[in-house]
């Protein structure tokens, strides 16, 4: 399948900063479940700096902005031809070590419902059905729900209130999967729709358990599935503030506001 995504990040600030500066990981994963076609990154008066391919194969692309400024914008169109790998990572060249992704964050660390969570269902010898059995648990105890948290919820606030969106249930699968002895890991990226065929949330997020003698395997807990080729991959961390998609900073006393706009469709062939 041809993806197709058009996505706009607008900042606004009440005043003029004297600068702003972002580090960018935008560009689709290479791997082969995935082939960029075209890819274009704008930002609105930006300017290029220092580009690297980072430890866990994502590539991260700083810009500046000199000031003063009211506004930038970071527009991201292109094409993807995704092929479905059943969630596994196949081709995907990095150098970091899996046991480092054993190490929780305050967004993923584990508390005692956690823990009793990855106890459930955890169980058994078999590595890839371990993973399954987690992500179907942390799908039950957390129901899909728009708006019922915020950016800094963590795993475990968010399978207490028992409802969050696709950051908390990933959050929540990395936390027990790290119970279960796991290694697993936050990705950012795109959906075209969910399991049923209806639109989602076209920017999203899903984790990755590493599996002994298969590698780096997908799932995606709010839409009970491994990531198939609805689903393009951006990069990956240890949490969603690591793997964030755009991180910045800006010079001066205004206050940012933050405007996202994501479309994604497919192309005929």
């Amino acid at each position: 399948m041809i993806l197709t995504v058009n996505h706009v990040s607008r900042y606004r600030y009440d005043l003029p900063v004297r600068s702003v500066v972002q580090s960018h990981r935008l560009t689709p994963s290479r791997h082969e479940g995935q082939r960029s076609l075209d890819w274009q990154v704008r930002v609105s008066d930006g300017l290029s700096g220092g580009a690297y391919r980072d430890g866990a194969g994502d590539w991260v692309q700083a810009y500046s902005v000199p000031g003063p400024v009211s506004e930038i914008s970071v527009e991201v169109v292109g094409r993807v031809e995704v092929t479905d790998m059943s969630g596994v990572l196949r081709g995907h060249r990095e150098t970091i070590a899996p046991e480092a992704y054993l190490r929780a964050t305050n967004a993923t660390r584990a508390d005692v419902a956690l823990a009793d969570l990855a106890a459930s269902a955890g169980q058994g010898t078999d590595p890839l059905n371990r993973a399954h059995s987690l992500s179907a648990a942390v799908a039950d105890a957390i129901a899909y729900r728009p708006g019922a948290t915020h950016a800094h919820t963590t795993a475990a606030e968010a399978l207490e209130l028992g409802e969050g969106v696709c950051q908390d249930h990933a959050h929540a699968l990395i936390a027990v999967a790290r119970v279960a002895g796991m290694a697993a890991r936050y990705v950012s990226g795109y959906l075209f729709s969910d399991a049923a065929g209806d639109p989602h949330e076209a920017a999203h997020a899903w984790a990755e358990v590493y599996v002994t003698g298969l590698g780096w395997v997908g799932f995606d807990p709010a839409n009970r599935c491994c990531p198939d080729d609805r689903y393009i991959r951006l990069g990956s961390g240890f949490d969603a503030r690591d793997a964030a998609p755009i991180r910045g900073i800006a010079r001066g006393a205004g206050n940012e506001s933050l405007d996202v706009t994501v479309a994604i469709g497919a192309a005929q062939q």
